[in-house]
């Protein structure tokens, strides 16, 4: 079922592809090929949303929280930062593993993104399953499966390694740290979902 668009997802939108547009001329710009993968994944997601409006009756707070990760993503990809790009920001420097230093921006966006991924299921699940609002499941299964979608960027990210040379992913402790944080944000969402919800 399709619907007009309202006003505030109109506002959303447009919003979304004026960021996607100029990120995506900066890395052609820039030759960063990598992100251009990116690049589809985001006009494929925005396609999903925009099919599913009129079913999913998605709240402007979650479109907003997704339009905004979406412009972490892209500002952590393409805007350069002490000769590096923002995604190797160091924010508060918790701890260290390896190579990889915690809590860099990367991580930070990994968290929040999948916080907001665990919020938008918690909504689907529970509108067109009204009998589980409330219940342990309705909070267990969102996280989890935020935790996988979280897994298959992880393979976005992999494809982006094989088909470009010289990406900026990281190794096998990037990945592992981006695994945790998605599901360190994922489990806040839903815990802050619970404690609201009581």
């Amino acid at each position: 079922m399709t619907r007009a668009p309202n006003r505030s997802e109109i506002a959303v939108a447009l919003f979304t592809s004026a960021y996607v547009s100029i990120f995506t001329a900066w890395f052609f710009s820039k030759g960063n090929y990598e992100f251009i993968v990116y690049v589809l994944t985001m006009l494929a997601l925005m396609a999903l949303i925009g099919l599913s409006l009129g079913k999913a009756e998605y709240p402007p707070a979650i479109l907003w929280g997704l339009s905004l990760w979406g412009l972490m993503h892209m500002a952590g990809g393409g805007v350069p930062v002490d000769g590096s790009v923002l995604y190797n920001l160091v924010l508060v420097p918790v701890a260290t593993v390896d190579d990889s230093v915690i809590l860099k921006y990367d991580q930070f966006v990994h968290a929040f993104g999948f916080g907001v991924t665990a919020w938008l299921l918690h909504h689907l699940l529970t509108r067109h399953f009204p009998d589980t609002r409330g219940t342990t499941t309705a909070l267990a299964f969102p996280a989890l499966a935020a935790m996988g979608l979280g897994a298959v960027n992880e393979m976005i990210e992999f494809t982006a390694v094989l088909l470009v040379p010289d990406t900026n992913v990281g190794g096998y402790i990037n990945t592992a740290l981006d695994l945790v944080f998605n599901a360190l944000g994922a489990v806040i969402a839903v815990t802050w979902i619970g404690l609201r919800g009581r």
